[in-house]
């Protein structure tokens, strides 16, 4: 499955979409993949501030617990209560329905470390 174009991936397979200064996370299909089955999610709340690179949360698995990291600085203003209650859809639609958080960016440079669609999937084919 090719990743969606509409985005920018980190190399710690979180995917961004950028609309405006909101910012939709969540994992890419490639680190879904990798960890199996997905089990559990627990997210920073809604008003946790945080810098580019600081952990916002964690994944489990059947294989291992994983934290999410953020490429932008700002606020988390929504977690995804469905992902969090039926973590399946992170392995069923990790680029839709199993997003993680909405975040008002205050820093976007991050992003610039982050690549695109194509040069994401060479790198994980």
């Amino acid at each position: 499955m090719a990743s969606p174009t509409d985005r920018v991936y980190a190399e710690s397979h979180e995917w961004h979409k950028v609309e405006g200064d909101i910012v939709t996370l969540g994992l890419t299909q490639f680190a879904v993949d990798q960890l199996t089955d997905v089990t559990y999610v627990e997210m920073k709340k809604a008003g946790y501030r945080f810098q580019a690179g600081d952990p916002i949360g964690e994944v489990e698995s059947v294989k291992t617990t994983s934290d999410v990291y953020a490429a932008v600085a700002g606020e988390i203003i929504e977690v995804n209560p469905a992902g969090t209650e039926d973590p399946s859809l992170l392995n069923s639609d990790p680029y839709e329905a199993g997003w993680l958080v909405k975040i008002r960016a205050s820093d976007l440079e991050g992003l610039a470390k982050c690549v695109d669609a194509a040069a994401y999937d060479a790198r994980n084919a």
